[in-house]
């Protein structure tokens, strides 16, 4: 399989894997809300996608490790992950949607990491060629969360599980085509894993993500109720959503030229940076529309060029054998148990003190992580992609 077959196999799993994201993260809470269940209770069910994260990457991880068959578990957990989010179509108690989700979100999150991991075998020496992959994700986000905004608008929320379903399928599909490949062996892959995490800079790195994770956990829970109750429609909704993503697009897009200029570290600390502000923004700003929507563009940076910069730095520290055990910690530590302790502590201070204070505690928290990465992280040095090297062949896959 030649690397541009690979490509373009894995931006397909991209676009099917983001345009779920766009279909649930925007709208899955107005769904709960139309249950009649509280703030509380929607908090709960949909930390269940972060909590997830925390267990199920770290157990996929390992195994695929150890038996070197990625491709096979991406294509299980994408199936089972499918199987159990058709319950959602059989109840609709608090009880019963916790099961399904629990158990979809169990499957769902054992897939990306290792993709990752996949993505980094294949470019090999051509990590700025990430984003030239991963924008694909993007754009799938981008279509569904403005074609959802707008069909929910017309049809009414209670479609929003047959649009989840189709992304679902897209998934799976997709997932058969990711390609097999085996990593490259390295010179400080012979330990334990552990030894690695266990670095006092890995320590730092990780726990600075954890509170950028936790940051957007009122973000990622209650956004879009809070646009709906100020005024907002879910069409409009759904391209704040969307604007965010754009320029997202355009980070991913020009992530070569980024890495050729900028150190991770440097990348770091803006993103860091823009989330301080963005949440600041979005909880004493939201009645300005003009400045909700310039807080939006920022998501190019909180999630775009962070993400992008945070797994460069594990592909960094986790070389050889440890590549896929490395993207499931970042998954379980960062988006699973930053995201989940975000999601559910929004979910209490939403109520007590109301999005305000919400929005500033997660700003609070991407100071907190900011701090961390300028006093201790220094990401090793990664190599852009280089041009000319997308349509050679790539040893390393082997599917």
């Amino acid at each position: 399989m030649t690397s541009r077959s690979a490509y373009l196999r894995l931006s397909g799993y991209y676009f099917f894997y983001f345009a779920f994201i766009g279909v649930l993260s925007p709208y899955w809470s107005l769904y709960l809300q139309s249950l009649a269940f509280g703030a509380p209770e929607i908090a709960v069910l949909m930390s269940l996608l972060m909590i997830m994260r925390v267990f199920a990457p770290a157990v996929w991880g390992w195994l695929a490790d150890r038996t070197g068959k990625r491709r096979w578990i991406v294509q299980l957990s994408a199936d089972l992950s499918l199987v159990s989010f058709i319950g959602v179509f059989f109840g609709s108690s608090f009880a019963w949607l916790f099961v399904v989700m629990a158990a979809m979100s169990f499957f769902w999150a054992a897939s990306l990491p290792l993709v990752e991991a996949t993505t980094f075998s294949v470019l090999r020496d051509r990590t700025g060629d990430y984003g030239v992959i991963r924008v694909w994700g993007s754009v799938g986000f981008v279509l569904a969360v403005v074609g959802v905004g707008y069909y929910l608008d017309w049809a009414g929320v209670a479609a929003l599980v047959w649009l989840a379903l189709g992304a679902k399928i897209g998934i799976a599909l997709c997932a058969r085509g990711v390609p097999e490949t085996r990593p490259s062996p390295h010179a400080g892959d012979g330990g334990p894993v552990w030894r690695v995490l266990f670095r006092a800079e890995v320590i730092a790195f990780f726990v600075a993500c954890f509170l950028m994770a936790a940051a957007h956990g009122a973000y990622y829970t209650f956004y879009s109720i809070y646009l709906v109750d100020h005024g907002y429609s879910k069409g409009v909704v759904g391209w704040l959503w969307a604007l965010g993503v754009i320029f997202e697009i355009g980070v991913f897009w020009q992530l070569p030229r980024l890495m050729r200029r900028f150190t991770i570290r440097q990348i770091l600390i803006f993103s860091f940076g823009c989330a301080v502000v963005r949440f600041a923004v979005i909880g004493w700003a939201v009645e300005i529309a003009v400045l909700i929507a310039l807080a939006q563009v920022l998501h190019a940076a909180t999630f775009g060029s962070y993400h992008a910069a945070a797994v460069a730095a594990v592909h960094g520290f986790f070389r050889g054998r440890h590549q896929a055990q490395g993207q499931a910690l970042y998954t379980s530590l960062t988006f699973g148990a930053g995201g989940a302790v975000g999601a559910l502590a929004s979910g209490y201070t939403w109520e007590a003190f109301g999005p305000s204070i919400t929005f500033s505690l997660g700003s609070a928290a991407a100071l907190a992580g900011l701090a961390l990465i300028v006093w201790r992280v220094r990401p090793a040095p990664v190599h852009p992609a280089r041009a000319g090297h997308a349509g050679t062949r790539d040893r390393s896959i082997v599917g």
